[in-house]
């Protein structure tokens, strides 16, 4: 049993809290989210859950939509992790994305709650080809540190974690975290709100088969392939993301709406 004072979790955000990346579109989505979830309710009979994060959600969107909502639930813990999204759009404002975040910081504090957010990682060694992006993430991060810090904010910091930059912690589009990723983010988060046996949460996986340069620029192509070419086709053509700005729901909404027990998995077979 893990000690601590949680009762009702509201969990905010885009497609990373909703689980995209864990689980499948017929099974559904599990996810960092629900990861903790399952930690905070073991032995905690009372413990309640609501994950009200839709994909493809930007930060302002995520606060106009989900923060009334979350505020309702009275929660006394939150986390709320939005802006990737925003960052990687034509037309980024950082200083709105941040006032976004810091918005939903500022309310949720307000009423009490606990709350915790994650910095978004080190891009340029997820994916080389994507580093033209890595200062507008090193600039979110410090606007998010900063906005964190005034309201009292618990911050999972992964920029600076190494082992971040590990291909086994992310899905095939290096975007979203694979299983692994999101039971690490989950394990952080735990150990962040000081609840024992996480403090190993970032330790260095065992090492992977050597891959040679040639297998490795062939892994940024295969990526650059399958992942950036048709956002960037859906983007010059003006095709909107399910659930993007201005383009509806796309069929898409919150997965726990309301505050619900939590059902644990399984023990898993040795």
């Amino acid at each position: 049993m893990t000690s601590h004072p949680y009762e009702r979790y509201v969990a905010v955000g885009d497609s990373q809290t909703e689980g995209l990346g864990d689980g499948d579109e017929r099974q559904g989505y599990r996810g960092w989210a629900d990861r903790l979830a399952e930690i905070l309710a073991v032995g905690h009979p009372d413990f309640t859950y609501a994950n009200l994060a839709v994909r493809g959600r930007l930060a302002e969107q995520v606060r106009d939509e989900q923060l009334g909502p979350a505020l309702e639930l009275k929660p006394d813990l939150a986390t709320v992790v939005a802006g990737v999204g925003d960052l990687v759009r034509p037309g980024y404002d950082a200083a709105r994305t941040a006032r976004a975040v810091e918005e939903m910081f500022a309310e949720l504090t307000g009423a009490g709650a606990r709350v915790v957010t994650v910095t978004f990682p080190d891009i340029g060694r997820i994916a080389p080809l994507a580093r033209r992006a890595q200062p507008r993430v090193i600039d979110l991060n410090a606007r998010i540190r900063a906005a964190a810090d005034r309201h009292g904010v618990l911050v999972l910091d992964l920029f600076p974690q190494r082992f971040t930059a590990d291909p086994r912690l992310w899905s095939r589009d290096r975007t979203h975290a694979s299983p692994v990723g999101h039971a690490r983010i989950a394990a952080g988060v735990a150990d962040a709100l000081g609840l024992t046996g996480y403090a190993d949460w970032a330790r260095p996986l065992p090492a992977p088969a050597p891959v040679s340069a040639l297998g490795g620029a062939a892994q940024e192509v295969r990526w650059f392939a399958r992942a950036v070419a048709p956002w960037v086709r859906r983007r010059m053509s003006r095709v909107r993301l399910p659930g993007a700005a201005g383009g509806g729901r796309g069929g898409h909404s919150a997965k726990r709406p309301g505050l619900d027990a939590v059902t644990l998995p399984e023990p898993e077979r040795a």
